[in-house]
C-alpha cells in the first residue's frame, strides 16, 4: 500500500485548523460570561438569551432571510432557463451577447456592481417614479442580479454532462416538449437547481458591498448591522448569533446532501432496473 506524503498531511493538518479553529474559538466564547469577547468570564448562556431579546438583531435577521429567500427563489428561476438555454442552444443569434451579460456580475467587482445598481434605481426614480425609496425592493433586485450568474453556471455544467438520450426517447414514444423538459429535464438538474439555490440563499445572506448601495432608512440586513456592530468591537452577543448561523448551515448542508445522495442512488437504480429489463 502506497503510503502518503507526510508533507501533504501536514499541510492539510495546517489548512483546516486555518479554516475551523477561528470559527470553534468563536463557538466557544459565545457562551463567555464577561462582557469582553476575547476574556473568559465562566461559562455562561445568558448572550444566548440576550440575543433573542435583541429587537434589532431580530428584526435584521428577518429582513435578510426574506431578501434570501425571494432573491434565491427568483435567482434559480432565471438562473435555471438561462443554463438551459446556453447549454441546449448552441448557436443563436446574440448568444455570444447573452453569455456575456449573464456572466459579467460573476467578473465585476461588487462595488462597481454596487454603484450602477444605485445609479439605476435613481434614474429610474426620476423618470418613473419608481422606486420611491430603497429597501427590501432594490436590495432584493441587485441580490438577484448578481446570485442568479451563479446559479446558471451550475444548470448549465449539470446540463452539458446531461445524457440527451433520455429526453429523444421522451420525445420518441410521444412526449411534447413542455412534457419532456417537466417529466425528464427537470428531474435530472434537480440536484443542480437545488445547488444553485442553496448558493444563491448563502451568498445573498452574506453581502454587504452591494446591500451597503441599495439599501436605505430603516432597512439594515443582518450582515450590515454586524458590520456596524464589529466597527465598535466584537459583543458576545455577536458569537451567539455567528454560532447559531453556523449550527443551522450546517444542519442545513448535512440535510440538502442526504437528500441528494438519496436522489443519485434512486436515479441510479432506476436506471439498473430499465437496464436489466431490456437484456
Amino acid at each position: 500500500m502506497r503510503r502518503r506524503p507526510i508533507f501533504l498531511i501536514t499541510v492539510l493538518c495546517f489548512g483546516f485548523a486555518f479554516f475551523y479553529i477561528p470559527i470553534l474559538s468563536m463557538m466557544v466564547y459565545s457562551f463567555n460570561g464577561s462582557r469582553l469577547a476575547t476574556v473568559w468570564g465562566g461559562f455562561s448562556t445568558k448572550w444566548y438569551v440576550s440575543l433573542f431579546n435583541n429587537r434589532q438583531m431580530m428584526a435584521a435577521l428577518l429582513l435578510s432571510l426574506k431578501i434570501a429567500v425571494v432573491s434565491a427563489t427568483c435567482a434559480t428561476i432565471l438562473g435555471t432557463m438561462a443554463g438551459i438555454a446556453l447549454a441546449r442552444f448552441r448557436r443563436f443569434r446574440g448568444r455570444t451577447l447573452f453569455s456575456g451579460l449573464v456572466t459579467a456580475p460573476l467578473i465585476m467587482p461588487d462595488v462597481i456592481t454596487g454603484i450602477s445598481s444605485l445609479i439605476f434605481f435613481i434614474l429610474l426614480a426620476q423618470w418613473i417614479g419608481w422606486p420611491a425609496q430603497r429597501g427590501f425592493t432594490t436590495i432584493t433586485l441587485a441580490h438577484i442580479t448578481f446570485s442568479m450568474v451563479y446559479v446558471t453556471t451550475v444548470v448549465q455544467a449539470r446540463m452539458s454532462q446531461a445524457d440527451r438520450s433520455i429526453e429523444e426517447a421522451a420525445m420518441d414514444l410521444g412526449s411534447k416538449p413542455w412534457q419532456v423538459m417537466w417529466d425528464v429535464t427537470l428531474p435530472v438538474i434537480s440536484p443542480a437547481i437545488l445547488s444553485g439555490w442553496l448558493l444563491a440563499f448563502t451568498i445573498s445572506m452574506d453581502e454587504v458591498v452591494i446591500t451597503s448601495f441599495t439599501t436605505g432608512p430603516g432597512s439594515t440586513t443582518l450582515p450590515l448591522l454586524i458590520w456596524s456592530k464589529v466597527k465598535l468591537g466584537v459583543t458576545p452577543d455577536v458569537n451567539a448569533l455567528a454560532t447559531l448561523t453556523v449550527l443551522v448551515v450546517g444542519v442545513g448542508v448535512a440535510v440538502a446532501g442526504w437528500v441528494l445522495n438519496r436522489a443519485e442512488r434512486r436515479r441510479d437504480e432506476d436506471a439498473r432496473l430499465a437496464y436489466r429489463a431490456n437484456e
